[in-house]
């Protein structure tokens, strides 16, 4: 069926807000962020015309790795609230049009969860097999050479047991046996959990994480690459601590699950060498998850053409085949701003990425902040939280970079709601605050909502087909097209003005910044016609 007959799901060519709650604001002075802090906003983020949020980890934990080690899936945990606020948080969001889309970890929890501690407790209780356990070799040493994403051995040795458990990021997050049925149908149930208290979605994280090789068989070497490594993960194909062929059927009973629900929408997080395949099968058919995003942008260190052009191939308009997600930013990774431009044309450069992110086929997923060009901040070592960043000091970029809070307007604490947040917030961030660019008719952040505006106005850029995608040096020339519409984005990624072909960018003016024209486009400048 065309378009047209079918009702388009809400989700599809959906833009969504993420929002990290320690860090978008604080509701009780505390230096937080929490649950009621983020209802307390939820208007600035309604205003930007947005369809949905996306709140990283709110569940009870002790916060070595912030939330993604959960101690208790179906509770808040008290630095954020309560479930009450949750609760309460859900319902302003749907007064204001926007959905609510939680994360899940279902590849591990935290060590001190109720189901580890049962597990670790005996070989031979009910949840004995909840998680990844194994004999040392006969000299004592870990089961397999696997090593953890966060440096170190992905093997613990556990001496109440006798035996070593598996962990793929922090010894205090052990890997949950997702071969095991039981536990299938007990995240399966927190799933429910949430779904009955009105959430719209999910986002999934490290979903390829959630099943290993039972038969524990050694990684072989990577070849190097070039580039440098930081950690021994790095040294290592991950060919048997991860993507196991079977996880794509615990996948369909996720959306069996989310099937009995309306509107639901799931989203995988998905890293590692071989993402774009297994996105595909994370997403394939009307039976896997809605769409799935990898590291595409998050990590690159330039936006190029072909960067851009070679994420889209990637996901041709072709039946069965899954609907993509793009973020430029996010909670893991440098702020684009910080990684892409550092010539001086960072405020020209910050217009140009919103209008590249609203045209992009597929979802797209704005950070917190993005829509007012905050950067990186730097963290002096002391003032770190970050584990990865501490453990590989000083050669992974800390991740509390771009987890800074949210600068509301520019008094001491920038309106987050206490005067010593867990994190600086960095003085070039707080002269970007939503209260500065609210009265700036020309801002950044009222830019942002005109390029969202004009996303969800244009079927060819909410949901239509690439027509066409083309690099010319530093030039990119994008083509949309959906129900007989056809819009063009010429788009400047460098810091030299091109002349465009005569007549190849006429046609009705959508959106321009920079001082774009049909005849020439200025440093960073970009076009967006209607045919």
């Amino acid at each position: 069926m065309s378009t047209s007959e079918t009702p388009m799901p809400w989700w599809k060519g959906a833009s969504i807000y993420q929002i990290y709650p320690r860090s978008f604001m604080d509701s009780n002075g505390d230096g937080i962020g929490d649950l009621p802090g983020i209802t307390s906003r939820l208007d600035h983020v309604a205003s930007l015309g947005v369809d949905a949020i996306w709140i990283s980890p709110f569940f009870t934990s002790p916060m070595k790795d912030f939330g993604y080690d959960v101690s208790d899936y179906r509770d808040v945990d008290p630095i954020f609230g309560e479930l009450a606020d949750f609760d309460v948080l859900v319902t302003r969001a749907h007064e204001l049009g926007l959905k609510v889309l939680i994360d899940q970890v279902y590849s591990h929890t935290s060590d001190e969860h109720a189901w580890f501690a049962e597990s670790r407790f005996s070989r031979d209780g009910a949840k004995a097999d909840w998680y990844v356990w194994a004999d040392a070799k006969p000299d004592g040493s870990p089961p397999s050479n696997w090593q953890s994403v966060f440096g170190g051995p992905a093997w613990t040795w556990d001496a109440r047991r006798g035996q070593f458990y598996l962990h793929n990021f922090l010894s205090s997050q052990p890997q949950l046996n997702l071969h095991n049925r039981e536990v299938q149908d007990a995240v399966l149930d927190v799933m429910r959990f949430w779904l009955d208290r009105g959430v719209d979605g999910f986002r999934i994280d490290a979903l390829n994480f959630a099943m290993h090789d039972p038969q524990l068989r050694d990684n072989p070497p990577a070849p190097h690459n070039g580039k440098q490594r930081t950690r021994p993960f790095d040294f290592q194909l991950k060919l048997h601590n991860q993507s196991h062929a079977d996880i794509p059927l615990f996948i369909e009973r996720i959306r069996a699950l989310t099937d009995e629900f309306d509107g639901i929408f799931t989203v995988a997080e998905v890293g590692g060498d071989d993402a774009d395949k297994e996105m595909k099968a994370f997403t394939a058919g009307e039976s896997h998850l809605n769409s799935a995003y990898g590291f595409d942008f998050l990590y690159a260190d330039k936006l190029t053409g072909e960067l851009v052009c070679k994420a889209l191939a990637n996901w041709p308009d072709e039946e069965g085949l899954g609907w993509p997600s793009w973020a430029f930013e996010n909670h893991d990774a440098p702020r684009a701003l910080s990684r892409w431009i550092d010539n001086g044309n960072r405020d020209a450069f910050a217009r140009m990425k919103m209008l590249l992110l609203a045209v992009l086929r597929g979802n797209i997923i704005l950070y917190q902040g993005e829509e007012l060009g905050l950067t990186q901040v730097d963290i002096p070592f002391d003032q770190l939280h970050d584990p990865e960043a501490i453990a590989n000091w000083p050669l992974t970029l800390s991740r509390d970079g771009a987890r800074t809070p949210m600068p509301w307007d520019t008094r001491g604490c920038g309106g987050f709601g206490s005067e010593t947040p867990w994190l600086p917030m960095g003085e070039e961030n707080r002269a970007r605050a939503v209260a500065v660019q609210e009265a700036d008719e020309a801002s950044l952040l009222n830019h942002a909502r005109a390029m969202l505006a004009l996303r969800k106005a244009h079927p060819a850029l909410h949901h239509g087909a690439v027509s066409r995608c083309e690099v010319r040096g530093t030039l990119l020339v994008l083509g949309r097209r959906s129900e007989g519409e056809c819009v063009r984005a010429f788009v400047n990624l460098g810091a030299d003005p091109i002349a465009l072909e005569p007549g190849e960018a006429d046609g009705a003016v959508l959106a321009k910044v920079n001082g774009a024209s049909a005849k020439l486009l200025p440093p960073y400048a970009a076009l967006v016609v209607q045919a």
